[in-house]
């Protein structure tokens, strides 16, 4: 069974998204919206982690022998004014988007292994990773035009 490769992956893209939520967050605090929605959110992956935590004490969390190109690793820095927020968010949206195909591929696992405790945390998690991506998506379509248009 392979399941704890992606339940590994799964963790270490939560925690990469919380550490790069909080970075954007802090480092675009002028934006009062997207520091505190960012720290926000960062608590959701930080919950999404703990919650984690039965399936792989009874599944286990393996490496995986893949290259790195699945692997997202936090935002270091941030970048500086409109576009900068604009770049940083979008570096956020995909690691998002990681997580959020990753959480679909656990709960196709979990319908193949009957597992209704698995099911439930996916089911809870992955709401949560959507309602993520929503407000990046929301965010990144307010933020263009005020950085690809106004600034220069």
């Amino acid at each position: 069974m392979l399941l704890p490769v992606y339940l590994g992956l799964l963790r270490r893209a939560e925690q990469s998204l919380a550490a790069s939520f909080r970075q954007v967050g802090d480092g675009h605090a002028a934006e009062p919206d997207v520091f505190h929605l960012c720290h926000t959110l960062a608590g959701q992956c930080d919950a999404h982690v703990e919650a984690l935590g039965p399936v792989v004490d009874r599944y286990g969390e393996a490496p995986d022998d893949e290259p790195e190109r699945f692997h997202a690793d936090a935002l270091a820095s941030t970048r500086s004014g409109p576009l900068g927020l604009l770049r940083d968010l979008q570096d956020v949206y995909v690691l998002a988007s990681l997580v959020d195909i990753t959480w679909t591929l656990v709960r196709q696992a979990g319908s193949g292994l009957r597992d209704e405790e698995l099911l439930g945390i996916v089911s809870a998690c992955s709401s949560g990773t959507e309602l993520q991506l929503s407000w990046l998506s929301t965010r990144l379509k307010q933020a263009a035009p005020q950085a690809l248009v106004v600034a220069s």
